[in-house]
This record gives structure tokens, C-alpha cells and sequence, in this order.
């Protein structure tokens, strides 16, 4: 059994060594090494890695990846790749990297071949996605397809959303997309306010076509359209689609078969935008924009796979995330893309990261003795400039950065593009060496406003540089994060591709729905908290 963590000659050493350099400021590691700027970068599939400014120095990096090596990284790697069942609460494979093989690859699951079945999969969507891209797919009363709305939550919206907000540049501009995920009524409302049921198609994404707030909008979906379209049943046949594996329940529904798009147990929800769970992002940019994206996700996940520890970018930042979390108490990253289009990357990170290791137990189901599971949150620059970035220049808590920029703009105008990486850069170097109250005094400063003015600096961020965003760059982007998130949970020792966490509001908000509605006053058996409420809700009612 892998021992445990804290316990390991490679984790003392690390703890050795961080209190030896915790008080060490950026300002006297670049002072001291005039090509710390450039030795502390790496570049591969496109994407431009500089780690310099964080506190770390090259023993630390050697420490960092001692302790992977020991983990057994570069074998848990392979493991993944080759379909063996890491997920073990679930006893499954873990391959979204088959997703976005070449035809002519191999990956085994129970000793069958599935890459051909994931490219049957993507041919029918291609084939379906140029019927409806090019007017040939008709609604009920005749008329083309207009509006896509994409049904899902979790895994099944975010990813979608994301994905259609990052490539809008390249989407078909005649086409609404719409996404509805909250089970809140406003939700659907709003997103369908404005569209004629006659030239809309529904997407209806819920492998078990049992997911509750999927099933219920696509409930309220249905009765839409019918009452649109003059109330016959066969026209939903014209305007849903199904992204599930129940063919029995999808049929019930309404849906044709014959357009139901499956997937499989070793996909896990948030690792899912590059399967048929992304239709409606191959809908808005086109097959081969969607397989555009895929060779970029494969660009990477090779990347990840065959480079050595000390030049693969997954590997790097995940290390320098546990360095943070786990020496120096960080809790949370701020995620910051220089790219408007990349507006719900962070939203959409915030599940990939947090769903897959917010974990308290190891694999062996003990409880860890270290702390998993960093907070991803974030928002474009510079918007965020004028929001949040107060408090992770001057705050108390160290909040470590990805920033997020690309060379060239898909819209280019004016000075724009100069704008925003001058934002980038000084907002990097602000956090590095920030300015001391000499500093400030020298610029005639009084002196009893000098400590307002005072940047500690020494936080560290990293700044991911690439040539300009396309789909391929999105799917760069995204396997870096996915492989990321696993390569924390193999030093964590916990399983990233389960999430038990959601289970149980889902198991309890089943119980409370027919609570809500009843006009009884019946015996309730909460807590007295939940009880309450439920009395107080029946009489607002």
C-alpha cells in the first residue's frame, strides 16, 4: 500500500525545505538569478508556460517532483491512458482521453477496442450536425432549425456553455444557442422567451434520462413545443434530441431512437464536453471545428503522457499547487483568462477542480491527514481588476494566479490587444515585487498615507501564453486543467473521478418535493430547522 503521505521522506524534505525559504521574497530570487525569467518556463502544444514568478526555486522543483516520483506519477499516468479501473469506488475506467483519440488508436476496456465505437459516435453526430447546419433537418410544420436549446446541468451544461462562449467566433452566426440548466423556472422562461417553437430543436442531455432538474425542464420543454405546434405528439420527434444511454426512457419521451447519442460509464459528467455531450458545441461550430478542438485535447493529453516530469506543463502546475496548499495553507486559485471569450472557463473549472478533489478519504478509505481539494474561482481580465484584485494584492490571504493571454486577438481593433497584455503583465509583476514603502515615499507620498500605498508583493502567479484562441487551443486549455486535477488527487492519494458529495441533497430533496406540495399537515421527520421551513414554505404558498 502507497504510504501515507505526510509520512514519506520526500514530504519531510519538502517540509524541511519550505521552512527554510517560506520568508524568501521574489524580489531577491530574480535579484539573484538574472535568467530566473527565462530557465523557469516550459512550452509545449502550443501553450507557453512561465512559473517564474512563484516562490520556488530549482530545489523546490526537484523536491516537488521527488514526491511525484514517489507517488508513482508517471505510472498512475499510464494506468489512466490504458483503461485500467482507477476509478475504484466505481470500480470503472477512467478515459475521456479515448474521446479525442485518432481512429487508428488503441485502448482496451474489458478486452474490447473502444476507440471505433467513440468514433461511430462522433460520425453520427457530424452527419446529424450537417443536417441541421445546413437547413436539410426540418421542423414539424417545415421550416429549418434556427434555435439549439442544450437541456443538462453539472457536467452536461457546463462544459456545453463554456465551450459555445470560447468558439462563438466560429460559430454559425444564424443559429441561437441557448443553455438551460436550474431547475428554477425562470431559467427555462428566459432562455425560451423569445424563440418560435417551430424552428427550435432541444437538446435533452441526461445519461439516465433521470437526472430531476434535466427531466423537469425537459418536461416543461415538451409541453412547450406541443402547445406551440398545435398539441400533436409526433412533433417532438422533429425537435428533441437525446444525449443518453436509456433508449427505453428516451422512446417514452418521445424521441426517436435513431437520434439518441450515447456515451459511456468511463466518461465521468465533467470530463464530458468532448463526447456526444458536446453536440451542441459541434452544432455551433461545425464538425470539423468540434474535431479541430478534439486534435487539440490530443495534442495535449500526449503531451502529458510522454514528457518527462521537469518540461510537462500538467505536471508542473499541479506540484505547484500542492506546494501552495499544502506548505503554505493556500486555499483557493484564482483562474484569470486576458480573453473574453473565455469568460465561463473558470465557471466551468470550478466543477473539473472542486467535484473531482474535494475528497476527505484516500483511495483505501482512510481519512487523509493533509488538506485536498484547492478552490478554483475567477473572472476575465480586466474586469476583474476593478472587482477582486484589491484583496489578492493587499489582502491577508496568499492567492496564487493562473493568468490566462493570448498574442492575437480574433477581433482585432485599434490598440485593444496592447491594452490587454500591458494589464496582464503589470498585474503579474504588481503581485511579484509589488512596492515598498521606500518606494512610495520616494514618489513625494505623505507620510501617514504610506502604508495605504505599500504592495507587499512575493504572491505568486503563473502567466499560460498561447498565439491566439481557435478550438484547438480550447481543447489545449482544457486537458491542461483535466490532467492537472489528476495528477493533485495521485500526491493526494484520493479518487477524482467519483463524487459521493452530491448524492445525499439528492437523495433528500426527493424526500422533501411531496412534502412541498402537500396540503396535509403530515407528520414531518427532519430536524426541527428543516421541519419548520417546510411548515413556513406551505403557508407562503
Amino acid at each position: 500500500m502507497t504510504a501515507t503521505l505526510t509520512g514519506t521522506p520526500q514530504w519531510k524534505a519538502l517540509s524541511d525545505h519550505y521552512d527554510t525559504i517560506k520568508d524568501t521574497q521574489l524580489r531577491d530570487l530574480f535579484a539573484s538569478d538574472s535568467q530566473r525569467g527565462q530557465s523557469l518556463t516550459t512550452e509545449a502544444a502550443g501553450l507557453y508556460l512561465d512559473y517564474s514568478k512563484n516562490r520556488i526555486t530549482a530545489e523546490t522543483m526537484t523536491l516537488l517532483l521527488d514526491l511525484a516520483r514517489s507517488r508513482g506519477l508517471s505510472e498512475k499516468i499510464e494506468a489512466m491512458f490504458t483503461g485500467e479501473k482507477i476509478n475504484l469506488t466505481e470500480n470503472r475506467a477512467v478515459l475521456h482521453t479515448a474521446l479525442r483519440a485518432p481512429r487508428d488508436a488503441s485502448v482496451m476496456v474489458d478486452g474490447e477496442n473502444v476507440i471505433p465505437e467513440v468514433h461511430a459516435v462522433l460520425d453520427k453526430m457530424s452527419a446529424f450536425c450537417d443536417r441541421v447546419r445546413g437547413g436539410q433537418w426540418k421542423g414539424h410544420t417545415g421550416k429549418s432549425i434556427r434555435n439549439i436549446v442544450n437541456i443538462g446541468i453539472g457536467g452536461s451544461d457546463l462544459g456545453p456553455v463554456m465551450a459555445y462562449e470560447a468558439l462563438r467566433h466560429f460559430s454559425q452566426r444564424d443559429l441561437t444557442f441557448r443553455f438551460i440548466s436550474n431547475v428554477d423556472a425562470t431559467d427555462f422562461a428566459e432562455a425560451t422567451v423569445d424563440l418560435d417553437p417551430a424552428e427550435t430543436l432541444f437538446i435533452v442531455a441526461s445519461k439516465t434520462f433521470t437526472t430531476i432538474e434535466t427531466m423537469t425542464n425537459a418536461s416543461t420543454a415538451r409541453q412547450w413545443l406541443l402547445d406551440g405546434t398545435g398539441g400533436d405528439e409526433s412533433a417532438i420527434a422533429k425537435h428533441f434530441v437525446a444525449l443518453s444511454t436509456n433508449a427505453e426512457k428516451v422512446s417514452a419521451f418521445g424521441i426517436d431512437t435513431a437520434n439518441m447519442f450515447g456515451f459511456w460509464d468511463w466518461v465521468g459528467g465533467r470530463y464530458s464536453m468532448d463526447s456526444a455531450i458536446g453536440l451542441s458545441t459541434m452544432l455551433a461550430v461545425g464538425p470539423s471545428g468540434f474535431r479541430e478542438m478534439l486534435d487539440g485535447f490530443h495534442e495535449m493529453d500526449q503531451h502529458f503522457r510522454t514528457t518527462p516530469l521537469e518540461e510537462n506543463l500538467p505536471v508542473i502546475m499541479a506540484m505547484l499547487s500542492v506546494w501552495y496548499a499544502n506548505f503554505f495553507g493556500v486555499e483557493t486559485t484564482a483562474v484569470l483568462p486576458y480573453e473574453q471569450y473565455l469568460k465561463r472557463f473558470p465557471a466551468y473549472l470550478q466543477q473539473l477542480t472542486m467535484e473531482s478533489n474535494g475528497k476527505y478519504v484516500t483511495v483505501q478509505g482512510e481519512q487523509v491527514d493533509h488538506e485536498t481539494g484547492l478552490i478554483y474561482w475567477g473572472e476575465p481580465g480586466t474586469n476583474g481588476q476593478h472587482s477582486f484584485y484589491q484583496l489578492i494584492h493587499q489582502g491577508t490571504r496568499l492567492i496564487p494566479c493562473d493568468f490566462i493571454a493570448f498574442a492575437k486577438s480574433l477581433n482585432p481593433i485599434g490598440n485593444h490587444q496592447d491594452i490587454l497584455i500591458a494589464n496582464v503583465l503589470a498585474q503579474s509583476e504588481a503581485l511579484a515585487f509589488g512596492k515598498t514603502a521606500e518606494e512610495v515615499k520616494a514618489e513625494g507620498t505623505e507620510d501617514w498615507l504610506v502604508p495605504h500605498r505599500v504592495f507587499q508583493g512575493n504572491r505568486p502567479s503563473n502567466t499560460l501564453f498561447a498565439d491566439q484562441m481557435s478550438p484547438s487551443v480550447l481543447g489545449k486549455l482544457v486537458a491542461l486543467y483535466e490532467h492537472n486535477v489528476y495528477v493533485q488527487s495521485v500526491i493526494w492519494d484520493i479518487d477524482a473521478f467519483d463524487q459521493w458529495g452530491v448524492e445525499l441533497g439528492k437523495v433528500l430533496a426527493t424526500k422533501i418535493i411531496p412534502e412541498l406540495a402537500s396540503d396535509h399537515s403530515d407528520e414531518l421527520s427532519h430536524d426541527s430547522s428543516t421541519n419548520h421551513l417546510i411548515e413556513r414554505y406551505r403557508k407562503m404558498k
